[in-house]
């Protein structure tokens, strides 16, 4: 059994950054989304940026920002990955040349299968509990019966998962990964060790046999 992938997003802090790397989580999500509670400005996420090392990997967050302003931010942060949460078609999102992810709000009656086709140049995608047009990190769930099976391609399941349900939601959707920001947090943006350390050991747990 390969192991699990977590994220966690909407990193604000230089030591809940070093601690994810300490932890080797996966992915550090930095919000720009102009909505997001978690939003960055360039010169905050440089520095938080620079502390993401080893194989741990940086993410951007972006929703409905123009061509120069998406720009400016992978030049300037130089992340591995872009994601993208808005209006964004799929010639926009890879005309970055950065490998991208892009969010599927779940809430209702969306066929993720359906979402994920229109998108054929995504590396891979974040489901969340939010509604269309919604920023994520609400931390709402959704049935994770519905996440796809046996995709070509990555699926991070993201919404409402923390340290005391991440194991459920593994062990019911059997996802590429798992992505959390509410559900390790104290207040928004502000993490809490021992919820990040616990969501870690969770997720890992009888991961790798």
């Amino acid at each position: 059994m390969s192991k699990t992938r977590i994220k966690f997003c909407g990193m604000t802090r230089l030591e809940d950054v070093r601690l994810a790397v300490a932890l080797e989580v996966d992915f550090i999500g930095l919000i720009f989304a102009q909505r997001s509670k978690r939003r960055l400005d360039v010169a905050q996420a440089q520095t938080l940026r620079a502390a993401v090392l080893g194989p741990t990997a940086a993410v951007a967050l972006l929703m409905n920002q123009t061509e120069a302003e998406v720009a400016h931010i992978a030049a300037a942060l130089q992340p591995d990955y872009l994601q993208f949460h808005g209006d964004e078609d799929d010639a926009f999102c890879a005309h970055f040349g950065l490998p991208f992810f892009k969010a599927i709000a779940m809430r209702g009656d969306v066929d993720p299968l359906l979402e994920m086709e229109r998108f054929p140049s995504a590396y891979g995608f974040v489901l969340d509990g939010h509604g269309v047009g919604e920023a994520g990190g609400s931390g709402q769930r959704f049935d994770w019966k519905r996440l796809p099976a046996q995709t070509a391609r990555p699926i991070l399941l993201a919404g409402g998962v923390g340290p005391e349900n991440v194991g459920e939601a593994i062990s019911t959707a059997h996802p590429w990964g798992v992505d959390a920001a509410s559900g390790i947090e104290s207040a928004p943006g502000i993490k809490d060790a021992r919820a990040m350390r616990q969501f870690v050991a969770a997720a890992r747990q009888d991961q790798v046999r």
